[in-house]
Parts: structure tokens; sequence; C-alpha cells
């Protein structure tokens, strides 16, 4: 009798409907975790210029003082053309880009740009010069500089992955620089003071003049 009672409340529209929340729940639960998993994957696929050891940095697509600094810089350049490094043409065609996602691979204003692809695309468009689509070879094209004889226009090389000249910039003057940081950040300005970029700052580089002459000769 009392086997018979349970089926009979397994069977009931009730039990049934029961039965039917609990499979729901269960399949919404496995949907989770795999749309985790994805997500998991999908936000590592572009962290490779992420230095992996440290998160105290890593920006995320909600960057309030990443997107102010971007703000600010804007704001400058529209009230005047006499900011810093106004009269580099590096620098100039460089702070054109402010705002631009970060993307792995990226090469143009159009796909988003890492930081190399941003350098690249930048002494391209303003000198002319084909640069090496990879930090460290582009470390190899310019002359060696010591941090004090640093001017607008200069690169400068961090070490974000455990390996020198990982990440790469472009110097502003006043200890600043802009680069495109990493996955879900955005093309922007930054202090070189923080205790951050100053640890792991680990060189800067001058693009050679003779390269430049070369390179609009082709042109």
């Amino acid at each position: 009798m009392h086997r018979h009672s349970k089926s009979a409340r397994l069977n009931s529209p009730s039990g049934q409907a029961n039965r039917g929340a609990r499979l729901l729940a269960l399949v919404a639960c496995v949907a989770g975790l795999a749309g985790c998993a994805s997500s998991h994957q999908k936000s590592t696929a572009y962290s490779s210029e992420i230095d992996p050891y440290e998160t105290e940095w890593v920006a995320t697509a909600d960057d309030p003082i990443g997107m102010l600094v971007v703000q600010k810089f804007k704001r400058e350049r529209q009230r005047s053309h006499s900011g810093v490094g106004s009269d580099n043409a590096m620098v100039s065609e460089a702070l054109n880009y402010l705002g631009i996602r970060y993307r792995f691979g990226g090469n143009s204003p159009d796909t988003g740009f890492d930081c190399s692809g941003l350098v690249a695309y930048t002494a391209e468009r303003s000198l002319g010069l084909k640069l090496p689509r990879n930090a460290a070879e582009i470390a190899q094209q310019g002359v060696s500089i010591t941090k004090d004889e640093l001017k607008a226009g200069d690169l400068v090389f961090f070490n974000t992955m455990g390996r020198r000249f990982s990440h790469v910039g472009i110097y502003l003057g006043d200890d600043r620089f802009v680069h495109s940081p990493s996955s879900g950040g955005v093309v922007r300005v930054e202090n070189m003071t923080m205790a951050y970029w100053s640890k792991r700052y680990n060189g800067a580089r001058r693009i050679d003049t003779s390269l430049v002459a070369t390179a609009r000769a082709a042109n």
C-alpha cells in the first residue's frame, strides 16, 4: 500500500512537475558550469602579454581609472595642440588611438591593438617605418638609451611575462607612456613610476634616424 501511494505521488501531475523542475535546475547548473569553463578559456586565450603572477593591475572591461585617463588626454588634446609630445610624430599618432580596445594579435584600430601592434602601426603611419610585430624584436631595432635620456617618441620596454622586452609602449615625457595594456583594457596613458611598471622596466630604445631616412627614401 505504501509503495503504491508513493508511485501514485510520483506519477501525479504535481510529482511530474517537481521532477521537471529538478531536471531543469540540473540542466541550468551544467550549462552554467560549461559557460564558466568557456568564459575562462576565452579570457586566457588573449593573455599572452599579461604577467601570470600579478593580478593587482590586470586591466578589465570595468576599468574606471584607465578610462578616466583616456578621457582626460582626449580632452587635453581637444583643448590644445601644444600638449605632451605634440611636436613628435610618433606620440601624436599614438594618442589618436586612445580608447581602442586591446586585442591579442591586433594591428589596426579596426581590429584593436596588442602592445607591439600599436607601436608598429604608429611607426608606419607616422614615420613610414615598418617595425617587427614582436616587442623583443622591436627592441633590436633601436639604439639603447638610459632612462634619464628618454625623450618623447622613444620606446620603453617592460618584463611582464618573466622575460625581457615582453611589453612595449611609447614614451610621452614626464614619466608617462602610451600603450595597449592587456586583454580587457584599452590604449591608454600610464605613469612609469607606478610600482607595477617601475619594477618591470627593463630598458628603452630610440628609433635609429638612419632607419627612418631609409624608409622615407624608399617611399
